[in-house]
């Protein structure tokens, strides 16, 4: 540090800082948020943290000066989190096999039912859409009554509404036969609800959630961060990654009740950094977008920084072939698409 200028010294304090702040959040995973309610809210500056640290590695490397060994310990330390923003993986055999079976998961944002978008005809573009990709399993999270036309080509469908008074919902749509369904019903006040359909695919039998896990208590959307009160965002928050911890305990007991495999997709609100995600996947389940994705792995429309909150996850014995996600502007989040092979 003698040697350095003081500007160089300056910068490597706040290199420490950051670099300590990012080594801590790597154990934000393992805090149940019921535990510490307001530290589960940090998980959101884990994408922050990571480019902040980034940037010092970089900056100290080109000026060839040891300090880079602090962030690029870290990092590597830290390896697991940089997968979650950026993935690159190798062709994976049989990807146009006539065995995959293509899965699709997509928050509709209630096909601009209540005109968040501009943009003219956005349900009759989404339908499009979906019946050019023509998936073989569709998730929708905010599915609105009635506005998917394409449905005839799914002959079997669950759609569960809220309440019998609502118009919105989660929509299973499948072309294999659904020979069970049910709802899982959050008992806290939400909007959100989960659902699942045990459908057979070739003869064996899977068991398919829908997740649509609590929101966050902003207007219009996450975006508004920056314009609300910061104690008051912070604490409803704080208590958002709460409920979504009991309803993601909701669906792990339904999980373990089944004896079939287990297929999860929606939208999770919140990251792979999160203690929701960390224990879900711990079910025997693995990512799609790990196993097979490429690139960034942004499926919501957030202006700062690459965020990933809608997921496939899919049970180990399943093999995933493809992952890969549409960036269509027809709701603040992009459709994510897979293709599995079940042994």
């Amino acid at each position: 540090m003698k040697k350095l200028p003081w500007y160089d010294q300056l910068l490597f304090f706040l290199n420490s800082l950051f670099g300590t702040a990012l080594l801590f959040s790597y154990l934000l995973p393992y805090i149940p948020p019921k535990t510490f309610a307001l530290l589960s809210v940090l998980i959101l500056a884990i994408p922050s943290l990571l480019i902040i640290n980034f940037i010092f590695f970089f900056y100290w490397l080109i000026k060839f000066k040891r300090e880079m060994l602090l962030s690029l310990i870290i990092l590597l330390l830290g390896f697991n989190h940089i997968t979650s923003i950026y993935e690159f993986n190798s062709a994976i055999n049989g990807l146009n096999n006539e065995a995959n079976i293509s899965l699709l998961s997509y928050n509709a944002k209630q096909f601009n039912q209540f005109g968040w978008d501009k943009e003219e005809n956005i349900p009759e573009k989404i339908n499009s859409y979906l019946k050019e990709q023509d998936p073989d399993i569709i998730a929708i999270q905010e599915y609105f009554k009635g506005e998917i036309e394409g449905a005839n080509s799914f002959p079997h469908k669950y759609i569960n509404l809220k309440t019998e008074s609502a118009e919105f919902g989660l929509a299973i749509l499948s072309k294999f036969p659904i020979i069970n369904s049910g709802t899982l019903d959050f008992e806290t006040a939400s909007n959100n609800n989960a659902i699942y359909a045990d459908i057979v695919i070739k003869g064996d039998t899977v068991r398919f959630f829908n997740v649509h896990l609590q929101s966050y208590s902003l207007k219009p959307d996450i975006r508004n961060i920056e314009k609300e009160q910061s104690k008051k965002v912070f604490l409803g928050m704080g208590q958002t990654f709460v409920r979504q911890q009991e309803q993601m305990e909701l669906v792990r007991n339904v999980m373990r009740e089944s004896t079939y495999k287990t297929i999860i997709m929606g939208d999770f609100n919140n990251t792979a950094y999160s203690y929701i995600y960390r224990e879900i996947l711990s079910e025997g389940l693995n990512d799609a977008y790990k196993v097979a994705g490429n690139g960034f792995g942004r499926t919501f429309d957030f202006p700062y920084f690459p965020l990933r909150i809608d997921y496939i996850l899919v049970d180990e014995d399943i093999q995933i072939t493809s992952y890969d996600t549409d960036f269509i502007r027809y709701s603040d989040h992009f459709p994510i698409k897979a293709t599995i092979q079940i042994p």
